[in-house]
């Protein structure tokens, strides 16, 4: 999500980031736990993704202390994202404050004003408790649910569904990110009753332990089966060639390139825009210019419709 709004940012819209709030592994678990916030380590990546700042600010914010009491595996961003909680006196206040010191481009808005636990139960009938588990289960994932399972959706969040003239959904952790913001009650039927062309941005690679052996397909299959909706009038997908040497590199880590059922996707209703998507640093991620271009056009192209 993160990288591709780091493209969007640079086009002439009005962003809303709706994000997660289910994580509970690592620094954003620990702050959650003793300070009985949401978790702040996803809308940190957001807020550092839109923020107008000098680079050296952005690197600060990701900054992960590796020695101190109390402070080893802490990133900074989170806890400034915490002290600002406490200032302001809530996290929505405390995220809102944070935006305006960084610059922010748009709006960053937590899927809830709550934590969120995620549960799953895989294929062996195995139930498992807390988002950074799921994925080192070691069965395939069933499904996934969300406790409280009537947890209120934050009102900003479903006004600016109503509002939108675009809603994308991705990419991210298929079960472990994308999931948690469908399941908030009304959030997926804000999306579904509304006029809005909607997105659905695929991984380009699979994620061990959550989406192995995946195609586009079974991850459209799996929203549909979670939220009972057609949810996406477009769907976006990578089919550049994605080189050897980085494949077997994903490979040794149990993943590899999702695979582009065409045909398939297109026959169950979806319009698909494929194109070579990817660039490969230290690791694959989606090219932020060329994915923004699409989602431009196609934004762009709905307006126009609606004039």
């Amino acid at each position: 999500m993160s990288v591709m709004l780091r493209g969007l940012k640079e086009k002439p819209l009005d962003i809303t980031a709706i994000v997660t709030v289910a994580d509970d592994g690592g620094s954003s678990g620990i702050l959650r736990n003793e300070l009985q916030i949401p978790p702040p380590g996803d809308i940190r990546n957001v807020l550092a993704a839109l923020a107008d700042v000098e680079p050296l600010l952005g690197e600060m914010l990701s900054y992960r202390f590796n020695s101190g009491a109390g402070l080893a595996g802490h990133s900074l961003g989170n806890l400034i994202l915490a002290a600002m909680t406490d200032i302001s006196g809530d996290f929505v206040s405390g995220i809102r404050e944070l935006s305006r010191v960084l610059a922010v481009r748009g709006r960053v808005l937590p899927a809830a004003d709550q934590a969120i636990l995620l549960k799953a139960e895989l294929e062996d009938g195995t139930m498992v408790t807390g988002e950074s588990m799921i994925p080192k289960a070691g069965s395939a994932i069933k499904r996934v649910m969300i406790e409280p399972p009537n947890v209120e959706p934050l009102a900003e969040a479903v006004e600016a569904l109503r509002e939108a003239d675009a809603i994308l959904i991705g990419p991210g952790s298929l079960y472990t990110s994308i999931m948690p913001n469908l399941l908030v009650p009304k959030l997926a039927q804000t999306i579904e009753e509304s006029c809005a062309v909607k997105i659905f941005v695929c991984n380009v690679m699979t994620q061990p332990g959550e989406t192995d052996g995946y195609s586009v397909m079974d991850h459209l299959t799996a929203i549909h089966n979670h939220v009972g909706n057609h949810l996406f009038d477009h769907v976006i997908v990578n089919n550049g060639e994605i080189p050897p040497q980085v494949l077997n590199k994903y490979a040794e880590k149990g993943a590899k390139a999702v695979h582009l059922d065409l045909e398939e996707v297109k026959q169950s209703g979806y319009q698909v825009i494929a194109d070579r998507l990817v660039l490969f640093r230290t690791y694959l991620r989606h090219d932020a210019e060329r994915l923004s271009h699409h989602i431009y056009k196609l934004v762009e192209s709905w307006m126009e419709r609606k004039r």
